[in-house]
């Protein structure tokens, strides 16, 4: 089964300082019918005005993940983590028990990122940070598996049966993604456009796939996510 969703259909919030696009219910957007897709529970595509951000807030009992698209990000935590990431760039925190932590846009122009929620195996894990600086290039026309669950191939490893692959294609190039049996997927064309199992997938469209394969071919250069699960 095979959905596609069109980024004009989703959530949406507009601050002035931060605009989002709400692929699951959250914050103001409130749609009972699209509370998660298996143990995803948020993703939302922000776009943060220079020298704004999120102030120090709390989280407990989530596996929070941050992928940048444009711009630079600043991070700090309670667990006294400071960082900058940039294009392609991903950090990763457990808030486990309970952290507090603050995400900035410190530089001259708009941060777009994708920021990722995903239930953990079990509540009160011990909170935990990481990051990982991605080559660019090791996206380029291959699938790069940044995410795994602890224990798996993946630089960053979360507590939950989850990967996150990410691929810049080329355009006409095709590439193909396997969605075995008792697994989903869900994809965002987080830049471009493709052509997917007979859907075209434009800028900030998503797509459901539960059992099965993607045949993706790029229409353009085109850039996508990729979160692979369990399903529940």
């Amino acid at each position: 089964m095979i959905r596609k969703i069109e980024s004009s259909t989703m959530g949406s919030s507009h601050l002035g300082w931060l605009n989002s696009l709400f692929h699951f219910s959250f914050a103001e957007y409130r749609n009972p019918r699209n509370i998660n897709f298996g143990a995803l529970r948020v993703i939302n595509d922000d776009l943060i005005a220079p020298h704004t951000g999120f102030d120090t807030h709390p989280h407990r009992d989530m596996e929070i993940i941050s992928y940048v698209i444009d711009g630079h990000l600043t991070h700090a935590d309670s667990m006294g983590n400071k960082s900058t990431l940039n294009r392609g760039e991903v950090q990763y925190m457990s808030a486990g028990t309970g952290v507090q932590h603050s995400e900035h846009n410190r530089g001259e122009k708009q941060l777009r990122l994708l920021q990722i929620w995903i239930f953990p195996d079990r509540n009160n894990h011990v909170p935990a940070y990481g990051e990982y600086r991605f080559p660019w290039e090791a996206r380029v026309d291959q699938w790069l598996h940044i995410v795994s669950q602890v224990g798996g191939n993946a630089p960053i490893n979360i507590n939950q049966d989850a990967n996150l692959y990410v691929i810049e294609l080329s355009d006409g190039q095709k590439t193909e993604f396997t969605v075995g049996k008792g697994r989903q997927a869900y994809l965002v064309q987080i830049e471009g456009s493709s052509e997917i199992n007979g859907l075209t997938l434009n800028d900030r469209d998503a797509l459901e796939s539960v059992e099965s394969d993607l045949n993706i071919t790029a229409v353009g250069t085109s850039h996508l996510l990729v979160i692979e699960l369990n399903i529940v």
